[in-house]
């Protein structure tokens, strides 16, 4: 068996779950069939490289993807695969294209929905609607879709009701804890100028409304004083967004100190993201929209605690009372929300004991129930239950 499968973000150049999801499912699919990988970019060493057009650099960001995604389609077409399987919207038009032209089998990776993010409008403009569009088509469309959590397939069907839930098969998002493990070395603490004597809670996500920043940074103005605040935080989707992040650290910082808040803006390395996993008192993922949240099983394989928003898949992934602390998420009552996550990082920080127990238990979890070699064959066995 042979495929195609179609990624916005491709390494080095990886900056989202869906990034990090494909970094790790390529080369458990290819220990067992063959993978030719389609990406957005210059050059890539191991992977196809589709730049932007030339004509169509600096249009709406909607249009570019458009252009590359027909670069991707010209490409494929070149080949002989049995099977084309896309990542994203950002991939969905080349992918439902080359099975049209091909006549071949779509599958879908479902990471995030259109509908579920209006935000966006802010991003793209007149470009929302397009990706909704191209989204739309494609998943009614595809031969099959694979959604990361059984929340994800309930967001799949409710905003596309003409799908055949018999055509969406759940299959988690995984871990590598051979990779995320437990670091010992303070190195990466002491870079980045946290006092490695006091807790601290860590936050790890791009600047965007899906990961609920606001929310967090509103919750920490009550964190226990001695609670040290450390964002690792960039990517903005917008100026006017990167503008409030900015406005609400300012406040956060007059209100407890300009140590006692650190802000990481650029993206951390793997290595160092590790180790501040590991010393981290607490992660928190106080997120609005999250189909799965592989942050989550990145902070449990490094054994911390986490406090979480309940939505989406992330339930699914960790365990109230066992693994960290689900935190309930109102769209029409944030405050209850920021107050609640609050007194759920201040428990979890006072009390080593629990922290500990959930650290433990996390790991265990994520080698137990979310190892790549499975979620790899249970992908292939979607690819060959659609192949004709």
């Amino acid at each position: 068996m042979r495929i195609a499968l179609l990624t916005k973000e491709w390494s080095p150049q990886i900056y989202g779950g869906a990034g990090v999801h494909v970094d790790y499912l390529v080369p458990a699919l290819a220990a067992h069939i063959a993978v030719d990988v389609h990406a957005f970019g210059e050059r890539f060493s191991d992977a196809a490289a589709h730049p932007v057009p030339e004509f169509l650099r600096g249009a709406n960001p909607a249009l570019e993807t458009l252009g590359v995604n027909l670069d991707m389609v010209k490409a494929i077409a070149q080949d002989q695969v049995d099977l084309v399987h896309s990542h994203t919207w950002y991939t969905n038009f080349a992918g439902q294209s080359a099975a049209l032209l091909l006549d071949i089998p779509l599958v879908i990776t479902a990471h995030s929905l259109e509908p579920l993010r209006p935000w966006k409008q802010d991003q793209l403009g007149g470009g929302y609607r397009v990706s909704s569009w191209v989204e739309k088509n494609a998943y009614e469309n595809a031969a099959a879709v694979i959604a990361v959590s059984a929340g994800m397939k309930a967001d799949v069907l409710s905003c596309y009701p003409n799908i055949d839930p018999e055509k969406v098969h759940v299959i988690h998002n995984g871990i590598n804890t051979n990779i995320y493990r437990p670091d010992p070395s303070f190195e990466a603490v002491n870079k980045y100028g946290i006092n490695s004597q006091a807790p601290y809670s860590l936050f790890v996500g791009r600047i965007t409304r899906q990961k609920g920043l606001a929310h967090l940074l509103q919750a920490a103005k009550s964190f226990d004083p001695d609670i040290q605040i450390v964002l690792c935080a960039s990517a903005p989707d917008t100026p006017e967004i990167a503008a409030e992040v900015h406005a609400l650290v300012g406040e956060l910082r007059d209100l407890r100190g300009k140590d006692n808040v650190i802000w990481i803006q650029e993206q951390v390395p793997r290595p160092e993201l590790i180790s501040l996993l590991t010393h981290a008192s607490v992660f928190t993922c106080p997120s609005i929209y999250e189909p799965q949240g592989i942050v989550n099983l990145e902070a449990m394989a490094c054994e911390t605690a986490v406090v979480a928003s309940d939505v989406g898949g992330i339930p699914e992934v960790v365990v109230d009372g066992e693994t960290g602390v689900l935190v309930h998420y109102d769209q029409f009552d944030p405050a209850s929300f920021e107050v609640n996550f609050a007194k759920a990082v201040n428990r979890v920080v006072a009390d080593s004991e629990l922290a500990n127990q959930f650290g433990v238990a996390g790991r265990k979890r994520a080698i137990e129930d979310f190892a790549w070699d499975s979620i790899a064959q249970s992908t292939i066995d979607v690819y060959r239950s659609v192949i004709r």
